[in-house]
């Protein structure tokens, strides 16, 4: 058993002073406020989980910047040079990659990696002896780490809705219906080695790369559990799918099958207002990563009309090219504000903007993660972090305002400690194992540098 001492935490029903949470076994069993004991932090917040990341795809950071043959760089022109880099990679190689993503996220403020996980197999597309070795890997960084995980194998069927063969740069992903539901087997089979707090979800990639048939499966596959697709991110992708099937991709989701709770919808960066509104009256969670869809340029997500129609919402880190938990919040907001021309877009008469983008994505979160998380609340997950407030940025707020000066004056240098499912891995800043962490991961590069 443990005791966690706060000056001051958010709690579900509001802020409060002199905080003791008591965590056993993992979860948080009591909660009281008015309480002074030993040392503690100055700010605890409940940790959010990061709801999608492919995690291999952090060591190409800065690989993309320069411009290509084409006459204009984009989405696609960035996906050939990710293919490239992929064909090098090799287990070991991956799991020293998601080793320092999982470190990098931690230290961010996230208690918990949503792995959308779609590099299963050899260069070339020939099975390892288990075609869950690179999920074993990911759960391999996990154990290393600490994080909370939940572990998403992705479905990935042909190179187009056209069902044409996959491209010599996606047979590392092909898998037939009978092979996925292999793969997670095998992926649940990784998983018994975590802590009991690590689960499994199901992730068709896309309609582009997954038929209606194997579409169908996939819902049907693990039912009680978190299921994970691409969605509306790119224009050609809009009208490749409008082409073949007559609808546009939310539209033709919604007409085909009832997404709730349960689905994550990733990006949705290309809606209609109809669709929107539509979709967010199912329950299901958009899945926002604003770094990567500004670097992408994949567009602006329709944050007024979705939070006015009651969506829901969390946010992932998706290619890792830079991993901070305040600047993905930051970006949402400020994205609606150069499109809307206003300020203090998200917010509401009664919280803060800051405080409805956290409130958002810790509930948005624990849902995509399918975990018992998202508040300081007995029964649930300890995911938590410390917030320094002894930092300028934090001097003499209170409240809402402590959040607002995080996300828009802060950074995620801010964040002491971080624990997940009570798991105490970042202390004073630092993860417990970061120095052997980023060795480990600077031999991969340098192994990489030489393979290239």
């Amino acid at each position: 058993m443990e005791k966690i001492w706060a000056e001051r935490a958010l709690l579900p029903d509001g802020w409060a002073e002199n905080v003791c949470v008591t965590v056993d076994q993992g979860r948080i069993t009591g909660v009281e406020t008015g309480v002074t004991g030993g040392a503690g932090v100055g700010l605890l917040l409940p940790a959010m989980a990061n709801l999608h990341s492919h995690a291999f795809q952090r060591a190409m950071a800065g690989l993309s910047e320069a411009r290509g043959p084409e006459p204009r760089d984009t989405f696609w022109t960035w996906r050939q040079i990710m293919y490239r880099f992929l064909d090098h990679l090799t287990p070991e190689d991956v799991e020293a990659i998601a080793s320092l993503v999982q470190m990098e996220m931690l230290e961010a403020g996230y208690a918990t990696n949503v792995e959308f996980h779609y590099l299963h197999h050899r260069p070339g597309g020939g099975h390892y002896d288990n075609i869950a070795e690179m999920a074993a890997r990911i759960a391999a960084a996990a154990r290393r780490t600490g994080i909370g995980l939940t572990l998403l194998p992705v479905h990935y069927q042909f190179g187009g809705v056209d069902r044409r063969a996959l491209a010599p740069g996606q047979n590392r992903f092909g898998t037939t219906p009978e092979e996925f539901a292999r793969l997670v087997e095998g992926s649940e089979a990784a998983l018994r080695d975590l802590p009991t707090d690590a689960g499994i979800g199901i992730a068709p990639h896309s309609l582009r790369a997954v038929s209606p048939e194997g579409l169908a499966a996939c819902v049907a596959l693990r039912p009680d559990r978190p299921l994970h697709m691409h969605l509306a991110e790119q224009i050609p992708e809009i009208e490749e799918i409008s082409a073949a099937y007559g609808r546009r991709p939310v539209e033709w989701l919604l007409d085909n099958h009832q997404p709730d709770r349960r689905w994550t919808l990733i990006h949705l960066t290309h809606m209609t207002e109809d669709e929107t509104r539509r979709l967010a009256a199912t329950g299901a969670v958009a899945g926002l990563c604003p770094i990567t869809e500004s670097s992408l340029g994949d567009g602006i997500f329709n944050g007024t009309i979705w939070a006015g129609a009651g969506g829901r919402y969390g946010f992932g880190s998706d290619s890792n090219i830079r991993i901070s938990l305040t600047e993905e919040l930051r970006t949402l907001e400020y994205s609606q504000r150069l499109r809307d021309r206003g300020r203090a877009i998200l917010a509401t008469t009664d919280r803060s903007t800051g405080r409805v983008i956290l409130d958002a994505g810790l509930d948005g979160g624990a849902t995509a993660a399918g975990r018992a998380t998202g508040a300081i609340r007995a029964g649930l997950w300890a995911d938590l972090v410390g917030i320094d407030t002894a930092n300028p940025v934090m001097a003499g707020r209170k409240g809402d305002q402590m959040l607002d000066s995080l996300i828009f004056a802060g950074h995620d240098g801010l964040v002491t400690d971080t624990w997940a499912a009570g798991r105490h891995v970042v202390k004073g800043g630092r993860h417990m194992d970061r120095e052997a962490i980023i060795s480990d991961y600077l031999a991969t590069i340098r192994r990489l540098q030489d393979r290239m």
